[in-house]
């Protein structure tokens, strides 16, 4: 989700938990597995993680992460290197220039052993800048007013807050990474424009002249070709709006749909993506016959919660994903079990469940995502959601008690044709 309870006033803490995504480690899958380094041969693990590492002010993240001693970088850091993703994506980590906060994360937490844990290192990594923040000039809200966090490209107190990094122990092929951050939605055909229900004209929410302004990225989207021995692994990362905390012109459920469906778009060859720019100015999606992961907090669960119906089946249906294996917990079903209230009379099976939200509304969802293309295998797959009786429930907890995130790492492990790989 793009706005964490830590950046909100306390009244907005429950609507908050609407869209708010929670982790936890891969219970289903035996606990055991993920407290240290494979000896699978064959697999590369791709992971995302929505930590909270947002800060209320710009600053903040550099100042906490600089000390080595900040209990929730700590508790992320734990979660990464029990779980040893080989590339991976973490949400809602604020932009900061020149790799400053990347490097301290790396350098001060991850490289670091926590409580016992291995440190992980990741030579390569990628960060770019988030339309979070970033002052558009126009009242997007349309409240009567400019400025603010609302009024912004996306929603952020600040440039660069609720951004996003990549990290990898593969090579990035940097000179070939797509940045979208700067693509206006209305140039996606079929656009799911909002509409203002004051007036009789369809899909007038924005004035023509926002409409040339408006980017369809909350945060960006990003095309990170990673090197796996001789194969290249586009890593398409992304982090949707969360589809609340608008009005009855559905603003961001819309804006959420749309970003979810760039994706879709971007992975079809042909007419189907011919309309995408990056902000090079260069045109079209993937080749076909592309290795692609696309991973992310997509705010969107397939049958509970706010988004649109049909969203994330944009993704999880889509003819080039592979999604025969959803990353389960058993840490998820227990959460929902015993919290109760709104989880009750949710459709979707709680097992893939990746969020601890609010047990009033909307109860714990999935709403982060690991989708490899058909032509990667997928061996194993898991959220990290610990049960209460797992020494590392203590790197979860139950909301609202999250000492590192409302959200779980997710991860997949696939086989890269041609690949013979030994991860540690």
């Amino acid at each position: 989700m793009a706005r964490s309870r830590r950046l909100l006033p306390l009244a907005l803490t429950a609507a908050l938990a609407l869209s708010v995504a929670v982790f936890t480690s891969p219970a289903s899958a035996g606990p055991e597995k993920d407290r240290g380094p494979s000896a699978d041969r064959g697999t590369v693990r791709f992971a995302t993680f929505n930590a909270s590492l947002n800060r209320e002010a710009a600053g903040e993240l550099v100042a906490d992460l600089s000390t080595g001693e900040d209990t929730q970088a700590q508790a992320v850091a734990e979660i990464i290197q029990r779980t040893r993703p080989d590339v991976l994506l973490i949400n809602e980590f604020d932009f900061v220039e020149d790799n400053v906060a990347v490097d301290l994360f790396r350098d001060n937490y991850l490289e670091m052993g926590q409580n016992g844990a291995e440190p992980i290192e990741y030579p390569y990594s990628f960060v770019a800048p988030s339309n979070t923040g970033i002052p558009s000039g126009l009242d997007l809200n349309n409240d009567g007013t400019i400025g603010g966090p609302d009024d912004a490209f996306g929603f952020g107190f600040f440039p660069g807050q609720f951004g996003m990094v990549v990290y990898s122990r593969y090579p990035i092929l940097e000179e070939q990474v797509r940045t979208f951050q700067k693509f206006l939605w209305k140039d996606m055909p079929g656009a799911l424009l909002p509409d203002d229900p004051a007036t009789p004209e369809p899909a007038d929410w924005f004035s023509d002249e926002e409409l040339e302004r408006v980017r369809l990225s909350s945060k960006s989207h990003w095309d990170v070709p990673v090197r796996i021995g001789k194969k290249t692994v586009h890593f398409l990362v992304s982090h949707p709006t969360p589809p609340v905390f608008d009005g009855v012109e559905d603003r961001n459920g819309r804006r959420n749909f749309d970003e979810i469906r760039f994706w879709a778009d971007y992975i079809r060859p042909g007419r189907r993506s011919s309309y995408i720019y990056d902000d090079a100015g260069d045109r079209g999606g993937l080749r076909p016959g592309a290795l692609f992961v696309i991973a992310g907090d997509q705010n969107s669960d397939p049958l509970d919660g706010d988004s649109i119906p049909g969203s994330i089946q944009q993704l999880i249906e889509h003819p080039r994903v592979n999604a025969k294996h959803t990353p389960d917990s058993l840490g998820a079903v227990e959460a929902s079990r015993l919290q109760g209230g709104a989880n009750l009379e949710h459709r979707s099976d709680p097992r893939f469940d990746t969020a601890d939200f609010a047990d009033s509304a909307p109860g714990n969802l999935r709403a982060d995502y690991v989708l490899p293309s058909k032509n990667l295998r997928i061996t194993d797959s898991a959220v990290f959601w610990p049960t209460q009786d797992d020494p590392l429930f203590r790197l979860t907890g139950d909301f609202p008690f999250v000492p590192s995130s409302d959200h779980r790492l997710v991860w997949v492990d696939v086989r890269v044709p041609g690949v013979r790989h030994h991860r540690t």
